[in-house]
């Protein structure tokens, strides 16, 4: 009898989380276990993941107000719905991702009844997205959540730590579970496609292109990188920037290009699902946020061998080595953003020898095999600890 699954995210929306939903959803063995997957629905200017979950095979069943936005009468409402799923489903674990399912998730699997109950902590937001009040309410929840929940896993040790120092679960129950992503389609050639996409976007051939994908949106802090920019075209002013993505803030971001006089050297392709060949098209990528969990951007670049520049948060001191694969910059300070990009920028020799070392390590140690492993080992654990019949 297969272990069936019930795994429930708040939106689809373009990022790590979604792709790691839809993989790990695909990629559990099929004579083993079945899967649901659960979402609620992007906002207008997110974008969506739904041409991956299609390629996958993996049709998700829609909760609309399971989303982002917190609202008391629509969450109740949410939570009533979730409630009748699990009943009708019974499935043998919930297994909740992202801040918004993981509460309504798991409060509905719990008055279900749900045996195993598990969440994911692709980041948290237990520092740095809102005031006092509201951060310790929401400590006090994931506190209130995790002692009642089977297992925790945490995508970086910077996260389980964070988790820890918060009280968010004790030693044994939170544990880390990197990301898995599909990561072999990088080790292409990729000259054939730093051409094509260079011609495209009207980049000369020998500039040196830094890129940024990213969500436009505020904890991003893409507005830090462009006011590091000026400082970089003062010594180099052939450089150009390419900011792949879209979001809320991408009107206030192009507008503040023209407001710093570097629009001449920006480019806003938008949003592109055609990773391998951005990456290849770039010398550098560069990350600015405030928060991370494990960035799938800085995965998805070393993958290609292309260096990062990014800032000191969440996961991406597991990920990048500084001064050997990339360069760790401080959050929120444009002299020390901008120093990180002039170093890559002034030896282009070595920036691309830090690449080159940096690719077979992450593609190894972040495959989507690596994480089918892990959760299936934890399941296999977690069900045997309830004393419950396992694949």
């Amino acid at each position: 009898m297969k272990t069936k699954i019930l795994r429930i995210i708040a939106r689809l929306n373009v990022g790590g989380p979604a792709i790691h939903v839809i993989l790990l959803t695909a990629g559990l063995d099929k004579e083993k276990y079945e899967t649901v997957l659960v979402s609620g629905v992007e906002g207008p200017d997110e974008g969506n993941m739904y041409a991956l979950a299609d390629e996958k095979g993996v049709k998700p069943v829609i909760v609309p107000n399971l989303g982002r936005e917190l609202n008391p009468i629509r969450d109740i409402l949410t939570l009533w719905k979730l409630y009748r799923l699990i009943r009708r489903e019974r499935p043998d674990i919930v297994h909740t991702h992202t801040a918004k399912a993981g509460t309504v998730g798991r409060i509905a699997a719990l008055l279900a009844g749900t045996p195993i109950i598990v969440h994911t902590f692709h980041g948290h937001v237990l520092h740095g997205y809102f005031g006092k009040t509201k951060t310790a309410i929401f400590r006090s929840i994931e506190r209130f959540l995790a002692r009642r929940s089977s297992a925790v896993i945490a995508v970086s040790e910077s996260c389980r730590n964070d988790l820890l120092r918060y009280g968010v679960g004790g030693d044994d129950r939170v544990i880390t579970i990197p990301l898995g992503l599909e990561l072999e389609r990088f080790r292409r050639d990729p000259e054939p496609n730093r051409s094509e996409v260079r011609r495209e976007w009207g980049v000369p051939p020998d500039a040196f292109a830094v890129g940024m994908i990213a969500r436009m949106v505020p904890i991003k802090r893409h507005e830090d990188l462009f006011r590091a920019i000026p400082k970089v075209l003062e010594k180099f002013p052939d450089a150009y920037f390419i900011n792949v993505g879209d979001g809320e803030l991408k009107p206030q971001l192009v507008a503040l290009a023209q407001q710093l006089g570097i629009a001449h050297r920006c480019l806003f392709p938008g949003f592109r699902e055609d990773q391998e060949r951005i990456y290849a098209a770039m010398d550098l990528t560069v990350l600015t946020s405030a928060n991370e969990g494990l960035p799938v951007a800085v995965i998805e670049s070393l993958s290609s061998g292309t260096p990062v520049v990014a800032t000191r948060v969440g996961g991406v001191p597991e990920l990048v080595r500084d001064g050997e694969t990339g360069y760790i910059v401080e959050p929120g300070n444009i002299d020390s953003i901008a120093e990180g990009l002039l170093k890559a920028i002034a030896d282009p020799a070595k920036t691309a020898a830090m690449g080159r070392l940096a690719q077979e390590e992450t593609i190894r140690k972040y495959s989507i095999e690596r994480l089918i492993r892990d959760i299936e080992e934890l399941y296999g654990k977690l069900l045997q600890e309830k004393g419950c019949s396992f694949p």
